[in-house]
C-alpha cells in the first residue's frame, strides 16, 4: 500500500477515535487531553476536528469553545459515516469477508481488487487482516494461485459474522444500519431489530422469564445471522441430543416468530442452537422462583465451585456477598456461561467500561471470582463476561448496604403545633436513602455547638454558617432536597478523600517514583509492570513472584480503570507491607485497549486488608477527572511535586 494512502487511513482511524471519545464522555475536553488519549499532538486534534466537521457540513459533529471540544448534534452521524467510505479498511474488510462467506469455492483475488478499485497488494494486506480475525473461529483462509477461500464449519462462519458485527458495535452504537453493513443490505435477518425483537421480549415475559435487556440485542443479532444464512441454504445440521422441555418451548416460540416476522423457516438445527442461546444468555427464572427450583437446574459441581469461590472472595475483600440467593443466582449465571464458552458464543456487555471506571472495587472482586472459577472450571472469561459477574456482585452489595453507611442529621425546626413532625416525615420520605434523622431541635435558640451529627437541616438561620448546615423550608421543597443531597455528597467525598490522603502518604516512597515510561512501554504492559516492580523489590516489599502474578492479573482484565490511570497488582495480598510505585507517562502510553498517563503498581499486605477498598476505589476516583490528571501529570516533575499535586487535588 502506498505510504500516502496508509497515512490517510491511519488519520481517518484517529479521527473516528476522537469522535468516539467525545460521544462516550459527553463533556468538554481540552485539545491536550484528547491528544494524550488519541496519541497525537494538540495541533493534530484541531485539524481532525475540522476534517470531522466537514463530513457532516453544514451540521456540527464536534463543538469548540473556551473549555475545548465536545460532541455536537451531528456526532452520531459522523460516527455512522466512519464505515461507509468504500476506501476505509473496515468497509473493505467487511465486503471481503462477506464475499468469502458467500462463495464456498472462493473468490478471484485480482477480480475482487478491481471491483473494489484497489491494487492486488492492498487486497493482499486485507486478506492478512482477515486471517487476524479468524483466531478462535476454527476457520482457515486458503490461497491457491489467484483464488482465496475460507474453510470451516457453518457455525465457525457464523462466529466470524458475529465478530464483524461486534466490530461495528465497538465503532459506535449497534443498530440496524450496523447489522446491514455486516450482513449486507439485502439481508433477511436485518429486519430482526424491528417487530421480531419486541415480540420476542413480550412472549418471553408472558412465559414467566426475566429478560436480560443487555443481552437481548446480541442474541437477536445471532438470530438475524441465522435467518440470513438459512435463506441462503446454509442451515445448521440438527444435533443428536434430546432437547429439554424449556428448550423445546423456546424453539417453538422462535419458529413461530421467525415465520411470522421474518418469513424464514428455521430448521431444527438452528432452532435448537438459538433456543440454547436464549436460555443461556437472555433469560433467567423470575424473582418468584423458589430456591429449590433454582438448585434443581444446577450442576452440583458448579454450585460447589461458586460457593467456595464466593466465600473466599468475601473473606479476601471483606465484602458481604456470601448469601444463599446470591450464590444460587451467580451459579446459574456461571452454568450458562459454561454453555456459552463451549460454543464460543460470548455475551457483549455495553456497561463494561463504565462498571470498571465507576466501581473499580466491585470489578476487582469480580476479577477475583472469575480467576478462581477459571481455575476450578476451566472457563476462559473475557472482560465483558467479568462485567456480568460484577453486576451480580454490585447488586448483592447494594442489597446488603448497612444503615451505618447513612449520614446522620439533626432537624432544627422551632415548635409550632406538629410542624416539626411533618417536616421530619417529609425528610424521611424524600431523603431516607441518603441520611438518617437522629434528632429534632424545636427551640428557637438551640445550642448549635452541641449538635454533632453529620448534617444539620434547619428552618432558621444558624449563628455561624457551615458546610454541614443546610437551610430548608418548613415545608420541604424540591430545591431543599437537591441542596441536602449536594451537601451529603460533599461530606461523603471529603471524608473518603481525607482517608485516602492519610493512607497514600504512608504508602508512597521517593525511590518508587518514575517519570518517563516510554522505554519500558515498548515492551507493553509487562515492561512497565517489571520496571515499577523492580523499585518495590529493591525496597523488600515484594518478590519476583508478585511481579509475575501482577502480569497474570493484567492478562485476565486490563487494569486501566479510567482513561488516564492503570493500577496493576497481583491477586492476593502478599506484600511484606503496603506500598505503591508510581510511573508518569507524558505523552500517554498504550495500555489495554486505550492509553494512560499514570501507572500505579500497588502491593498490599495482609495487615492492610481493610485499607484496600479505601485506597483502591478512591485512588481511581481522583484520576477519573481529566483536569486533575492533567494537573498532576504536567506538574509532577519529581516525587515531591507529584505528592504535592496529588494532595492539592484531594483537598480540592
Amino acid at each position: 500500500m502506498p505510504i500516502a494512502k496508509r497515512r490517510n487511513l491511519v488519520t481517518r482511524a484517529r479521527q473516528d477515535r476522537l469522535i468516539g471519545l467525545l460521544v462516550r464522555d459527553g463533556d468538554w475536553a481540552t485539545a491536550a487531553t484528547l491528544a494524550d488519549a488519541v496519541g497525537v499532538t494538540p495541533r493534530s486534534i484541531r485539524s481532525y476536528v475540522t476534517a470531522v466537521n466537514a463530513r457532516v457540513a453544514p451540521g456540527v459533529a464536534i463543538e469548540s469553545g473556551p473549555l475545548g471540544y465536545r460532541a455536537g448534534s451531528e456526532a452520531a452521524a459522523a460516527l455512522r459515516t466512519a464505515g461507509t467510505d468504500a476506501g476505509t479498511p473496515r468497509d473493505r474488510l467487511h465486503t471481503l469477508v462477506r464475499a468469502l462467506l458467500d462463495a464456498p469455492d472462493g473468490i478471484d483475488v485480482f477480480e475482487f481488487a478491481e471491483r473494489l478499485h484497489v491494487s492486488p497488494a492492498t487486497l493482499d494486506a486485507d486478506l492478512a487482516r482477515v486471517r487476524g480475525l479468524l483466531g478462535g473461529t476454527e476457520l482457515t483462509l486458503e490461497r491457491s494461485s489467484s483464488t482465496a477461500r475460507l474453510r470451516g464449519t457453518e457455525m465457525a462462519q457464523r462466529r466470524l459474522l458475529s465478530r464483524l458485527a461486534h466490530d461495528e458495535m465497538d465503532a459506535g452504537s449497534f443498530d440496524l444500519a450496523a447489522l446491514r453493513r455486516t450482513l449486507g443490505e439485502d439481508s433477511v435477518g436485518a429486519a430482526a431489530f424491528g417487530p421480531f425483537k419486541s415480540d420476542l421480549v413480550t412472549e418471553l415475559g408472558s412465559m414467566g422469564y426475566f429478560v436480560n435487556e443487555i443481552g437481548i440485542a446480541d442474541v437477536v443479532m445471532h438470530i438475524a445471522i441465522a435467518a440470513d444464512r438459512v435463506a441462503q441454504d446454509r442451515a445448521l445440521e440438527s444435533g443428536a441430543t434430546d432437547a429439554r422441555p424449556a428448550q423445546q418451548e423456546i424453539a417453538a416460540l422462535l419458529d413461530r416468530l421467525a415465520r411470522r416476522d421474518l418469513g424464514v423457516d428455521l430448521g431444527a438445527g438452528d432452532l435448537q442452537h438459538l433456543a440454547t442461546l436464549v436460555l443461556t444468555r437472555v433469560v433467567a427464572p423470575g424473582d418468584e422462583a423458589p430456591a429449590d427450583q433454582a438448585r434443581a437446574r444446577l450442576d452440583p459441581e458448579i454450585e460447589a465451585a461458586v460457593r467456595d469461590v464466593v466465600g473466599t472472595a468475601s473473606a479476601e475483600f471483606l465484602v458481604d456477598i456470601a448469601h444463599e440467593d446470591f450464590i444460587l443466582r451467580l451459579a446459574l449465571h456461571v452454568q450458562n456461561l459454561q454453555h456459552r464458552a463451549r460454543e464460543q458464543a460470548w455475551s457483549r456487555n455495553p456497561l463494561t467500561r463504565s462498571l470498571k471506571s465507576t466501581y473499580p472495587m466491585i470489578f476487582e472482586v469480580a476479577v477475583f471470582v472469575a480467576s478462581r472459577l477459571q481455575e476450578r472450571l476451566g472457563i476462559p472469561l473475557p472482560d465483558d463476561e467479568i462485567a456480568y459477574i460484577a453486576m451480580h456482585v454490585g447488586g448483592r452489595l447494594e442489597r446488603s448496604r448497612r444503615a451505618d453507611h447513612l449520614l446522620t442529621a439533626t432537624i432544627v425546626c422551632p415548635g409550632y403545633y406538629d410542624l416539626h413532625e411533618l417536616l421530619r416525615s417529609s425528610v424521611d420520605r424524600s431523603l431516607g436513602q441518603a441520611i438518617e434523622v437522629v434528632g429534632v431541635e424545636t427551640r428557637v435558640d438551640p445550642d448549635w455547638a452541641s449538635i454533632d451529627t453529620d448534617l444539620v437541616l434547619t428552618t432558621i438561620d444558624p449563628v455561624t454558617p457551615a458546610d454541614r448546615i443546610v437551610k430548608i423550608q418548613p415545608f420541604l421543597t424540591d430545591a431543599d432536597i437537591e441542596r441536602v443531597q449536594a451537601a451529603a455528597g460533599r461530606i461523603r467525598r471529603s471524608r473518603r478523600l481525607a482517608r485516602l490522603r492519610e493512607e497514600l502518604e504512608r504508602y508512597f516512597a521517593p525511590s518508587a517514583f518514575v517519570r518517563g515510561l516510554e522505554a519500558a512501554a515498548s515492551a507493553g504492559e509487562e515492561g512497565v509492570i517489571r520496571m515499577l516492580g523492580a523499585a518495590l523489590i529493591a525496597q523488600g516489599v515484594i518478590d519476583e513472584d508478585y511481579v509475575a502474578r501482577a502480569i497474570e492479573r493484567e492478562a485476565l482484565s486490563s487494569t486501566a480503570f479510567t482513561d488516564a490511570l492503570a493500577v496493576p497488582h497481583a491477586i492476593g495480598m502478599t506484600a511484606t507491607r503496603t506500598s505503591i510505585a508510581i510511573g508518569i507517562a507524558d505523552p500517554a502510553i498504550a495500555w489495554g485497549d486505550g492509553r494512560v498517563q499514570v501507572v500505579a503498581l500497588v502491593a498490599f499486605s495482609e495487615t492492610d486488608r481493610e485499607a484496600f477498598q479505601t485506597v483502591f476505589e478512591q485512588f481511581v476516583e481522583v484520576f477519573s477527572e481529566r483536569d486533575s490528571v492533567q494537573r498532576i501529570v504536567r506538574r509532577a516533575t519529581d516525587f515531591g511535586g507529584f505528592l504535592d499535586e496529588l494532595v492539592a487535588v484531594i483537598d480540592g
